[in-house]
């Protein structure tokens, strides 16, 4: 029987100042925060979560899970 491993699933967290907290426009788009690339969903969450703590008291930073294997493989 052949293993057949899942494909990977790319996941960017980043995140930095936005001009409105309930949007996704960054006051500088040039100055994000790229945490970093994950290969899993479970994993990126862990990491959004890490950074969304730390700036917790400043309704202005957000930080987000962006699924770039979606943005590779729009068919999927």
């Amino acid at each position: 029987m052949a293993v057949t491993t899942p494909p990977q699933q790319l996941h960017l967290v980043m995140g930095g100042r936005v001009k409105d907290p309930r949007g996704y426009e960054f006051q500088d788009p040039e100055s994000i925060h790229v945490v970093g690339v994950f290969s899993s969903y479970e994993a990126a969450v862990d990491a959004w979560r890490a950074q969304a703590q730390r700036t917790v008291d400043d309704a202005e930073m957000k930080y987000v899970v962006v699924p770039i294997h979606k943005l590779l493989t729009p068919e999927d």
